[in-house]
């Protein structure tokens, strides 16, 4: 029976290597997500020159969306920076410790993950940054028929800001 503990016990260990698949599923996704992020970023540059040569009625249009392309970059760059730090977490608790980030003085605490909790943590940090870049990004094509849409707008962006006020509280 002894022999047979082992060799289930060293099975059961050897199992949590099933977590690379989505170690590199989710680092594949984003230097993906990073990439694609980076091609709509210089093709809104090269827009730029649309925007100097347009008439006084156009430029408010093209302004509203070169700022919504603006935040969408932002987003983009936001979830594949999620996805980074998911795969990386991932690697840390269950594979092994990346030695290169512990060797390497320069390197940032930023990514390092001691739990799940820690790994959570890092995750809901930047999801709410991406849901404040989709707030303002939304709030930029919103238009104010009555009052009231103006109180529901006061309200989501006080809604915003007590979120990171209590994101930044969780931290200390």
């Amino acid at each position: 029976m002894n022999a047979l503990e082992k060799y289930f016990e060293k099975l059961l260990w050897n199992s949590r290597l099933m977590v690379l698949a989505a170690v590199v599923s989710s680092l594949l996704l984003s230097l993906l997500l990073f990439a694609i992020t980076a091609i709509d970023v210089v093709s809104l540059i090269s827009h730029a020159g649309d925007y100097i040569s347009a008439t006084a009625e156009a430029k408010k249009t093209l302004k509203i969306e070169m700022v919504a392309h603006t935040v969408g970059a932002v987003d983009g760059f936001l979830l594949a920076t999620i996805l980074l730090i998911f795969s990386l977490g991932l690697y840390e608790l269950f594979i092994s410790d990346i030695d290169e980030a512990k060797n390497n003085a320069r390197s940032s605490k930023v990514l390092v993950i001691n739990s799940l909790d820690d790994l959570k943590a890092k995750l809901a940090k930047v999801i709410l940054m991406i849901l404040v870049v989709t707030f303002f990004e939304v709030s930029l094509s919103m238009t104010f028929v009555n009052a009231l849409d103006l109180v529901y707008f006061s309200f989501g962006i006080l809604m915003v800001s007590l979120a990171l006020y209590f994101g930044s509280k969780s931290s200390h």
